[in-house]
């Protein structure tokens, strides 16, 4: 599995743990310094089974900063994805990415689903 994180989040320390204390194996990547390509994106977007806006960081500086929420209604799928690709603070952190499903966000009992499905 694919652990997709921010170090000084908070929620990413808890899922973190969770993944830890389970024994589960992953590989941890860094969102700030190893942000989602837009390939990455539209597969996992698919994966999910939610809607793209799920995948942004709505309590981000960056998000508010540049009023995202009043942008996303006149964007397409493709234009949405392309700027989620373009810095690792915009995604909805953490991602937790097995082989048929995409995590956003952590949510325990989602997590304990996938722990006994694997």
């Amino acid at each position: 599995m694919l652990f997709i994180c921010y170090e000084k989040c908070s929620t990413c320390k808890k899922a973190e743990k969770f993944l830890n204390d389970h024994g589960i194996t992953y590989t941890k990547r860094a969102i700030n310094t190893d942000n989602p390509t837009y390939d990455e994106l539209k597969k996992w977007v698919k994966m999910s089974n939610l809607p793209i806006n799920k995948f942004f960081n709505t309590s981000g500086k960056l998000y508010r900063e540049l009023g995202i929420k009043d942008k996303l209604k006149d964007m397409s799928d493709d234009e949405i994805l392309k700027l989620l690709s373009t810095d690792g603070m915009l995604v909805k952190r953490p991602l937790l990415i097995s082989k048929d499903k995409v995590l956003v966000g952590f949510k325990e009992e989602e997590y304990q689903k996938l722990d006994e499905e694997h």
